[in-house]
């Protein structure tokens, strides 16, 4: 890499086009102007001025040179000023969440992204441990999860509730649930089923689902597409758990039924960053629209 001090004494000299006032502007010597230019030209292997007594003229590979330094200067000036800036509204924010939140999230990111074109999101759905362990990386920018992780390396903060539903298909609706009904439904089960299950029954408030052994519900069905997970239950077979920010956005939702346990069940959210890192203006404008969503 070339010397940026002679670099610079090269441009002040074409500049000023003068030794002296080359010296007196650097608050150098002359010889040390001189010397620099020197050192440049043996580091470039080209002689960069041709001296006429007291003058000189630039040469080809001179012009060369101090375009490259000229331009280098300009990065420069733009990398410190870009330094300054935290636009709110442009820049790149990626974030991992579950597939439900995903399907009720990823429309209002458009909207955001059709009203500021260089706010740009990256959205992915993962379960817990993959989110977690791309907060720590710095794969992601953001997480939201439903279990506060007690790992030093991130911070969390609670951002929002949304209901868990078991559903089933509208034609099997009932006011009471055991364990004989659940497995004569069957089970639709998908990646995030068992955890589903455990939080839905040890909350639910009822005694016969507090009791049933998930392990030994038949299973009627697997589907690890979000948006599918319902279909199989919309066409009566089986029953399955999900958030019901799923139903929500499932086109045939009017197939479904929830059923309603005594106490409601409610998936605290929490949005995860990594700790000690210092966040842009532009992870606020985007926090600001999950949250707005949330709270819907």
């Amino acid at each position: 890499m070339l010397n940026p001090i002679w670099l610079k004494t090269f441009v002040t000299l074409i500049d000023t086009g003068h030794f002296t006032k080359t010296a007196d502007k650097l608050f150098m010597t002359q010889p040390g102007v001189s010397q620099h230019i020197k050192k440049l030209e043996q580091a470039c292997g080209h002689a960069l001025i041709k001296r006429y007594n007291k003058s000189f003229e630039i040469t080809e590979a001179g012009k060369t040179v101090y375009d490259y330094a000229n331009h280098l200067d300009t990065q420069q000036a733009q990398m410190l000023q870009s330094l300054n800036q935290d636009d709110p509204r442009s820049g790149t924010v990626s974030l991992s969440c579950s597939g439900s939140l995903a399907l009720s999230l990823y429309p209002r990111l458009l909207d955001l992204q059709c009203k500021y074109p260089q706010l740009i999101t990256y959205l992915e759905a993962a379960p817990h441990h993959k989110i977690l362990a791309e907060i720590i990386s710095g794969d992601m920018d953001l997480g939201i999860v439903t279990h506060e992780p007690s790992d030093p390396r991130v911070d969390s903060e609670q951002f929002g509730q949304e209901p868990l539903c078991l559903m089933m298909p509208k034609p099997l609706a009932t006011k009471a649930l055991d364990e004989d009904q659940l497995k004569k439904i069957g089970l639709i089960r998908h990646p995030d089923a068992e955890h589903y299950l455990s939080l839905y029954f040890s909350r639910c408030g009822e005694e016969e689902l507090e009791r049933v052994n998930i392990h030994k519900l038949p299973i009627t069905g697997y589907v690890n597409q979000l948006n599918q997970i319902l279909l199989p239950v919309a066409k009566g077979h089986g029953f399955t758990i999900l958030p019901k920010s799923a139903l929500d956005t499932f086109p045939l939702r009017e197939q479904v039924a929830i059923y309603q346990p005594h106490k409601e069940v409610i998936e605290t959210l929490y949005l995860l960053t990594k700790r000690h890192r210092q966040l842009p203006a532009r992870f606020n404008t985007v926090k600001d629209v999950i949250r707005e969503q949330l709270q819907r």
